[in-house]
């Protein structure tokens, strides 16, 4: 069962500069974590990866589909899910454009169509799905 996100939540990891992300493995452990880039959308939140699916925390996130967050003080277990439309890519695409603009050289490789194909929406769990 997935929860929503609340407005602090949705503020406070929308403007932290990097969400760390611990995929979680089959057996239930979670991995070392590791630094990436989050953006908002409304009232969801995307990831993608720079390195498209060579991406080691994506290839990783893609065996089980979720993983444990920290970002802005807000630590959640979430459910990676894919997307797949252009219309959300492109206002993602924006959201990265506006946030790491001080990036210019990490944004283009953030909004390329390899790391297009691995953007994903977090969407939170309750404590019950996850004991």
């Amino acid at each position: 069962m997935t929860a929503a996100w609340t407005t602090d939540e949705l503020d406070r990891i929308g403007a932290a500069d990097e969400l760390h992300i611990a995929s979680r493995r089959t057996d239930g452990t979670l991995r070392r974590p590791l630094p990436i880039w989050v953006t908002r959308v409304s009232d969801e939140l995307y990831i993608r990866s720079w390195r498209g699916t060579d991406g080691s925390w994506y290839r990783a996130a893609q065996t089980s589909g979720e993983a444990h967050i920290n970002a802005g003080g807000v630590e959640r277990d979430v459910v990676l899910e894919p997307v797949d439309s252009d219309a959300i890519d492109d206002a993602i695409d924006d959201a990265y454009r506006d946030k790491y603009s001080r990036y210019p050289s990490y944004v283009e490789p953030m909004i390329s169509d390899q790391a297009r194909a691995t953007t994903l929406r977090l969407v939170p769990r309750t404590a019950e799905d996850v004991a």
